[in-house]
């Protein structure tokens, strides 16, 4: 049967359900295609979930380190059924509130199952052909699974099939050393299991700075959880009930063994059984789909958003890809992704809240700039709670005065960020934050004695 409409959004993930009501809201009749599940990867697999755990994780942790607080509460077990428990109850609260919501607009018809285009204007659902001249892909991106030697041979788990877990594991060993792979060593490393983390780059986290690498790995280690770089030739066995991991590293063969074993290096587009041939829509070698500064493809009437088109692989830059387009669309704007600032963070605790450009990309830019490190531990209110890890790094264009980048990593460092992500975004000087007095005793009050310490980048 064949269905018309104005618009269909094919994907419910963080872009999807917004944009649909947005344009059910002018009037359009839409259709909102699914074929898993409402919210996407972060409200069932990805933030919402990882932060809950990681929420029971720190409260573990705490409770451990009460004593050093003059709190005394005798042994600490973890119930991992109870963690899992509380964790799908806020899952499904989320998932709950989404469809309620799309389930009262009155103009947006929901449909289960797969698309596949049938051509640039159409897709097929089931026995359905629907049809729109305006099409929109938000169907994420999943877990990379490489082929190592002997992958498929042993059990593993990757960040969606981690969801499902309910137990303990006694020895936890993950492939890959970056926000995914760390935020689950930290947290399982605090439920109790061992833990060891294999990167294959020169560092964890590699794509950040050096200092902001180092600390991180510091902290980490300092809580037990073993970490091995440079790890190459990959390959996996099963040797009773343990998965064996052998690689070489720095010149020398070492092998892992484990009791279970958590991959975590990377994510792939949504795009292989689309069937974007035959609507004509380009990608690229990896599989995501081309877009320009607006998010259309290179057909007309066809826009890509979220993971899937390989602009950022955050709920936050998803959402904006919704607004982008909807402004665009809707609303008479101009907006473009380039306009964005690079911000996110690493939800390991500490945090890590990161902004606009690294030093290392500073250095590349040729510019004049200024830079700035002060240590967490300067902080009052970092000292009061015992929680003095980390620092405050700043970058600063010498000539404009404008803010380049910041690494924050310490307590509350994802929210402090924040400021200075708004003051990059409304073009501030920083003298405008030195100029401002701040609360005390709170962690953002360090921002003014940090910029006072700027000196030349060399």
């Amino acid at each position: 049967m064949r269905k018309n409409f104005d618009a269909i959004v094919i994907g419910a993930g963080q872009s999807g359900p917004p944009l649909a009501a947005r344009f059910a809201a002018s009037g359009m009749n839409v259709a909102l295609i699914e074929r898993e599940h409402l919210g996407g990867t972060c409200v069932n697999d990805g933030c919402i979930p990882t932060k809950t755990l990681v929420a029971s994780a720190r409260v573990a942790h705490v409770a451990r380190d009460a004593g050093r607080f003059g709190v005394q509460v005798g042994e600490v077990s973890v119930d991992m059924r109870a963690v899992k428990a509380r964790k799908d109850a806020v899952v499904n609260q989320s998932v709950a509130g989404l469809t309620d919501w799309l389930g009262g607009i009155k103009t947006l018809t929901s449909v289960r199952g797969e698309a596949r285009f049938t051509g640039p204007n159409a897709v097929r659902v089931g026995d359905d052909e629907l049809s729109a001249p305006k099409i929109f892909i938000n169907v994420g991106g999943r877990p990379s699974v490489p082929d190592w030697p002997g992958i498929h041979d042993v059990p593993y788990l990757t960040n969606t099939s981690m969801m499902a877990v309910d137990f303990l594991p006694e020895h936890l060993v993950i492939v890959g050393g970056s926000y995914i792979g760390l935020e689950f060593a930290q947290m399982y490393r605090r439920f109790g299991s061992r833990v060891t983390v294999i990167e294959a780059g020169p560092r964890l986290i590699a794509r950040e700075d050096r200092d902001v690498s180092d600390t991180v790995r510091t902290m980490l280690e300092g809580e037990g959880i073993a970490s091995h770089v440079n790890a190459k030739n990959l390959a996996m066995a099963r040797r009773g009930d343990q998965v064996h991991v052998a690689f070489e590293a720095n010149g020398a063969a070492q092998s892992i063994a484990g009791s279970h074993l958590l991959l975590a290096v990377g994510r792939r587009p949504n795009t292989d059984g689309l069937g974007l041939d035959a609507a004509g829509i380009a990608t690229d070698a990896r599989g995501f789909i081309i877009v320009d500064d607006e998010l259309r493809t290179n057909v007309p009437g066809v826009w890509a958003l979220g993971d899937v088109n390989g602009k950022g692989a955050f709920t936050h830059t998803s959402y904006n890809d919704f607004e982008i387009v909807a402004a665009n669309l809707l609303d008479g704007g101009a907006r473009r992704v380039s306009d964005r600032i690079s911000a996110y963070a690493l939800y390991t605790d500490p945090p890590l809240g990161r902004i606009g450009m690294s030093e290392s990309e500073v250095r590349a830019s040729g510019r004049t700039a200024l830079a700035a490190s002060l240590p967490m531990a300067r902080v009052g209110r970092a000292r009061e709670r015992g929680e003095t890890t980390g620092f405050m790094k700043v970058l600063v264009d010498a000539q404009t005065e404008r803010i380049l980048g910041a690494a924050l990593f310490g307590i509350e460092a994802d929210e402090v960020v924040q400021l200075l992500l708004l003051a990059m975004a409304a073009d501030l000087p920083y003298t405008r934050i030195t100029q401002t007095m701040f609360v005390h005793p709170t962690v953002t009050e360090l921002l003014p004695s940090l910029f006072a310490v700027l000196r030349p980048l060399t």
